[in-house]
């Protein structure tokens, strides 16, 4: 036979060079001219259509070299001579096993052998591609790469149809971060309540000593001083406008002579004076505030040898009350900070317990009060020049446009450390509403310097 020749030529054709796969090609072509030949009951051998025939298969063949191996396009050839010989899935199964990876079948030796043997086209189809494989089983074993019984452990399919995977990703879901997972540590939540509230304050004690002996050429007497002052300061601030400070200050100092030999100890500073302002933000630095400030003193003021006293508890008691605005400033890379108080409207109240010192603090005779109302500013000012020294001053005024009183107060303070300090206290005053000197006229002055402990927080 025709077809039999031409499969008994297989393995010269591949000895030549050409690759199994078109080898089977051509195989499988003249299986199907012969099962076309004998279905029209037409067996005699046409060797010019047999001729033309094979140059077409020749021609196929360089198509398939210049197509990559299992590309579409191979694909779409495949589909081309299946069209050509009937759409049947069948004969295209069958065809593939020409063109895969080399395997062996089971079915080949099984249909070869079988008795009963049907004549369609599909079956004479499947009998040429089982008489290549046989063929190539037979003669050339070692071009086997796998067998079906491994193929079907692997669980692995063959399929001739064309498929075109499409990729259906979410490109968002592959690029978005993805939230990493946390140790969740447990803990307490404690929200403590703001507190609004600052505290500060200023102590300080201190000594002066000077000794003169009784025969000193240039005369003398030697005393001893002690001054300790107390300063305390609690502001509260919510953030939100509201403002209130407070101020209160305690001073008292004791003085010995020996030439006053009526007394043996007197004051030379005596203060008890509270201020509070309570501010309402009007803009960055301004308040609008209403100021209280109150003064006495702890004990008895006199002079050295003289039994007259000159102050007292409650004598005077000054209580001043203004309306007015706040200017916070903070100056010189805030060396200088502080607040200025200008009221316009203000209130004043003295009030004298102690009979015989009225006229000394421009009260009438027998009167223990004084009310009168006019305009005031305060002005308390904090000037670091260094960390070692500092200038703190406080400028008080009160005018009533009959009578004004005028206090300025300047402690400069020098500390060699923390604990150890020196002071210079500078206190001039203006007070038109008492008797005038006839030195010094209606100004008082006063000045000490002083050296001892102090501390701050």
């Amino acid at each position: 036979m025709f077809c039999e020749q031409k499969c008994l030529s297989l393995p010269t054709l591949i000895v030549k060079g050409m690759k199994l796969r078109y080898c089977l090609l051509v195989v499988f072509s003249l299986g199907l001219v012969s099962a076309h030949a004998r279905l029209h009951e037409n067996v005699t051998t046409n060797q010019p259509f047999t001729s033309r025939y094979l140059d077409s298969l020749y021609l196929f063949k360089s198509r398939l070299d210049s197509i990559p191996t299992g590309s579409f396009q191979q694909t779409a050839i495949y589909q081309d001579l299946v069209r050509k010989f009937g759409d049947n899935a069948f004969l295209a199964s069958d065809f593939s096993r020409l063109f895969l990876p080399m395997t062996f079948y089971h079915s080949p030796a099984h249909d070869l052998l079988s008795i009963q043997k049907e004549g369609d086209i599909e079956n004479i189809v499947k009998e040429n591609v089982d008489l290549a494989l046989m063929n190539v089983y037979l003669k050339h074993p070692e071009w086997l790469e796998n067998t079906e019984s491994a193929l079907a452990r692997v669980n692995t399919r063959i399929s001739t149809e064309p498929t075109r995977q499409r990729a259906d990703l979410d490109i968002v879901k592959q690029v978005a971060p993805r939230p990493q997972d946390v140790d969740i540590i447990p803990f307490d939540v404690m929200v403590r309540k703001p507190n609004f509230w600052t505290f500060g304050g200023d102590y300080y004690m201190q000594f002066l000593q000077n000794y003169v002996s009784s025969n000193w050429y240039k005369g003398g007497e030697s005393s001893y001083s002690m001054v300790g002052s107390m300063t305390m300061q609690a502001t509260y601030n919510n953030k939100q406008k509201v403002r209130w400070d407070n101020k209160l200050e305690l001073k008292l100092g004791f003085i010995t002579s020996r030439g006053d030999s009526l007394h043996k100890f007197k004051t030379s500073e005596d203060l008890i004076r509270y201020t509070g302002k309570l501010g309402l933000q009007a803009s960055k630095r301004w308040y609008y505030t209403f100021q209280l400030l109150t003064y006495t003193q702890f004990t008895k003021g006199y002079k050295s040898n003289q039994s007259k006293v000159y102050s007292d508890f409650m004598s005077p008691f000054v209580v001043n009350l203004s309306l007015g605005m706040d200017y916070s400033l903070s100056w010189f890379h805030k060396h200088l900070n502080g607040t200025v108080h200008l009221a316009p409207l203000a209130g004043n109240f003295k009030y004298v317990g102690r009979t015989g010192l009225e006229s000394s603090y421009g009260l009438d005779e027998g009167k223990h009060s004084l009310t009168d109302y006019g305009s005031e500013f305060t002005a308390d000012l904090t000037w670091k020049f260094s960390d070692n020294i500092s200038w703190k001053t406080r400028l008080y005024g009160y005018t009533t446009y009959s009578r004004s009183e005028l206090e300025w107060e300047n402690t400069f303070s020098f500390k060699f450390n923390r604990f150890i300090s020196s002071n210079i206290f500078v206190y001039p005053r203006f007070d038109d509403s008492t008797s005038r000197d006839d030195h010094h006229g209606y100004w008082q002055f006063k000045e000490y310097a002083s050296l001892g402990f102090s501390f701050s927080f």
